[in-house]
């Protein structure tokens, strides 16, 4: 792995957290709200601001770990309609003081500061380090780990382009949401289904192989990523785990941290 590659997903960094008795700290992912293939966002969303208002009082930082929505763009003056209901419960979280983490996933990599001043969300747009309560973190979507996957990595770069960036807010809202929409279910979605298969093998998930390669290299006690869409608690060594949150479309599965363990939750059986 080259330096660049390795910098940009294992910072150097910490964020330190202090995690008192008796609060948790929450990990999801992949609920792609307003994914065009699928029937159902709004019953998802309700559930997910129904599960949001159930933790609540013992959450001490909510961390979401992209692909929240199938789609979102920025422009200056707008922004996708929708989701009003999850939008207002995070805004319940942030004015009570607690830090909601939103990483940007690959579907929802345009956000920028609309989230953070609206929402008041900690907006994060790589891999962070975090230490909590002692517990050495590594925190991201998942997504543009694999460096022999000049495919994705092409794509990941043109869509993080700056310019490109700038230059697609020309483009009429109604228009460019159409273009993502079209994209999106071309993308892992596809006539309402998940492309996420039963667990592949070590050597074959790309998150594991960056999980092994970063150990040789630097402890973490736990990876969390999301953008596999399938629930995943991989013991990498006895002091080391991957943790994949899953999704919210097939399993409303989420993980846990209570200061001293961390555990992942699966609402739904396939």
């Amino acid at each position: 792995m080259g330096k660049k590659q390795e910098n940009r997903n294992v910072p150097a960094q910490e964020i330190s957290l202090s995690l008192p008795k008796g609060k948790k700290i929450y990990f999801l992912s992949d609920a792609h709200l307003g994914a065009p293939v699928l029937s159902n966002n709004r019953e998802r969303e309700l559930r997910l601001v129904n599960w949001l208002e159930g933790i609540r009082q013992d959450c001490e930082a909510l961390f979401l770990l992209g692909d929240i929505f199938d789609f979102w763009f920025e422009y200056k003056r707008s922004v996708p309609k929708g989701y009003i209901r999850f939008l207002a419960k995070i805004c319940e979280f942030t004015d009570a003081g607690i830090p909601v983490h939103f990483f940007t996933g690959n579907h929802d990599i345009w956000a920028f500061d609309y989230l953070p001043q609206q929402c008041g969300v900690i907006l994060h747009t790589k891999n962070e380090f975090f230490n909590i309560n002692g517990k050495h973190f590594l925190i991201g979507h998942g997504d543009a780990l694999n460096p022999k996957d000049k495919g994705y990595l092409f794509l990941y770069k043109i869509f993080h382009n700056r310019f490109l960036q700038k230059a697609f807010r020309w483009v009429h809202p109604d228009l460019g949401i159409l273009l993502a929409q079209k994209w999106s279910s071309h993308s892992r979605l596809e006539n309402g289904h998940i492309e996420a298969d039963s667990f592949r093998g070590e050597e074959q998930e790309e998150i594991v192989r960056f999980c092994r390669d970063t150990l040789s290299r630097r402890h973490f006690d736990y990876f969390i990523f999301g953008h596999r869409h399938l629930p995943i608690d991989l013991a990498l060594t006895p002091g080391s785990h991957y943790i994949n949150t899953g999704d919210w479309i097939t399993y409303d599965s989420y993980a846990v941290f209570d200061g001293e363990n961390l555990e992942l939750v699966i609402q739904k059986q396939k």
